[in-house]
């Protein structure tokens, strides 16, 4: 990596994400690393630079400006961006910095843009060294992390590859931002109009190398309801769809072919959400398969889409520092092998999970980027996965900062 003013560049600093990112980096990185916080408005950086009680330098650069995000990626070792919709606003900047060798890290969980980065980005990447590491919050870290620490103790046990895993979100609390809503808003207006980017971002292997060289291992569907003892023989109930399956198993997927399928040819992989024990589970998780599919149709549909659009949080709006503080997570993530063993991985975590948990996740991913090189896994550098680009440097400093990671035989 080439000397840098500085040692991360939080992007999207006055932004509701950006500033909790800013506020974590504050309080939690070491002394000495040099942070600059960027934006497109210097009036709005100063303010949240005095908010958050630090001397920083700012950095102004619109995301449609390239020459200035050129300017800012030659700048930094890492750049960290909470700048969505990325598919809207995200393409230069994560362009600039496979251009230039940095480091990037990101939020996004937009299958579109992840695809197009890595058909834009990856060979320009390898060829600067720079890692592209998209989906560093809670899309998709706890996924992407719960199985490369479930792979890393099946293999030290050599217990064999992974087969039929399943991701199971046994509690979560927290709320919803109105950048999450627009992101998800810009999406579905981008597949609305294109049969191709629908066939593609509903491929389970839309974001791996090569589909052709997937193994076939049948089908994988993102919006699944299963017994719970089919997971594993102390799971009850029954199992539901989880929300963000349709993009983390797409990481997860694709960390397994960047990976040489070390995970294993017949890994098999989905995301469900625990519905409880009682009898009504199975109704319960039917219920929220149909509310998934209802939502989203609502939000493809024009006169509900009005309505939504009304009641939905907007752009800039959060949950509340309450909600953030009182909000937590447990990911369970089970598999069997191809020896017949059991295995768990664990991820939990305090905090909203997609603001104050996410927050961390970024701060230390962009940490691990510019800090850690030693740590890092080998690499030549392209459009990672934060298991295949940061891997146990992330799990060493999440551990750290107090999220739970754990794997382990179940």
């Amino acid at each position: 990596m080439y000397n840098r003013d500085f040692d991360v560049v939080v992007y999207g600093a006055t932004g509701f994400v950006g500033e909790l990112t800013a506020g974590h980096l504050a309080a939690h990185a070491p002394a000495g690393t040099r942070i600059a916080l960027a934006g497109r408005s210097a009036e709005k950086l100063a303010a949240v630079r005095e908010r958050l009680g630090v001397d920083w330098p700012l950095v102004v650069a619109d995301a449609a400006d390239e020459p200035a995000l050129a300017r800012l990626a030659a700048s930094t070792t890492v750049v960290a961006t909470t700048v969505g919709p990325y598919g809207k606003y995200g393409h230069a900047l994560a362009r600039a910095c496979a251009a230039a060798g940095t480091h990037y890290a990101d939020l996004t969980g937009e299958v579109v843009f992840v695809r197009r980065s890595i058909d834009e980005n990856h060979e320009t990447a390898r060829s600067t060294g720079a890692r592209i590491v998209h989906s560093c919050g809670f899309d998709s870290v706890p996924s992407d992390i719960g199985v490369h620490a479930l792979f890393d103790a099946v293999r030290a046990d050599g217990a064999g590859e992974l087969t039929d895993t399943t991701m199971v979100v046994t509690s979560m609390r927290g709320g919803i931002s109105g950048g999450t809503i627009d992101t998800l808003r810009h999406q579905l207006d981008e597949l609305r109009g294109d049969r191709d980017l629908r066939r593609m971002a509903a491929s389970p292997y839309s974001l791996t190398p090569s589909r052709a060289d997937e193994p076939d291992v049948g089908r994988q569907e993102d919006l699944v309801t299963v017994p719970g003892a089919e997971v594993h023989p102390r799971l009850r109930g029954t199992l539901g769809p989880f929300v963000m399956a349709g993009h983390n198993t797409r990481i997860v997927r694709r960390s397994n072919a960047l990976r040489g399928w070390a995970y294993g040819r017949r890994f098999r992989y989905r995301e469900t959400v625990s519905t409880g024990a009682s009898p009504l589970s199975g109704l319960v998780a039917r219920g929220t398969k149909a509310g998934v599919v209802a939502f989203y149709a609502g939000m493809t549909f024009p006169p509900t889409r009005f309505v939504l659009d009304r009641v939905l949080p907007k752009p800039g709006e959060g949950p509340d520092e309450k909600t953030r503080r009182n909000g937590h997570f447990t990911v369970d993530i089970f598999t069997t092998t191809g020896t017949g063993a059991r295995y768990r991985s664990r991820f939990k975590a305090t905090g909203d999970p997609g603001y104050a948990a996410t927050a961390v996740m970024l701060g230390e991913a962009a940490l691990a980027l510019a800090l850690d090189g030693d740590a890092l896994p080998p690499s030549e550098g392209g459009v990672l996965t934060p298991a295949t680009g940061i891997g146990d440097a992330l799990v060493a400093r999440l551990r750290s900062a107090g999220v739970e990671i754990t794997a382990g035989p179940a």
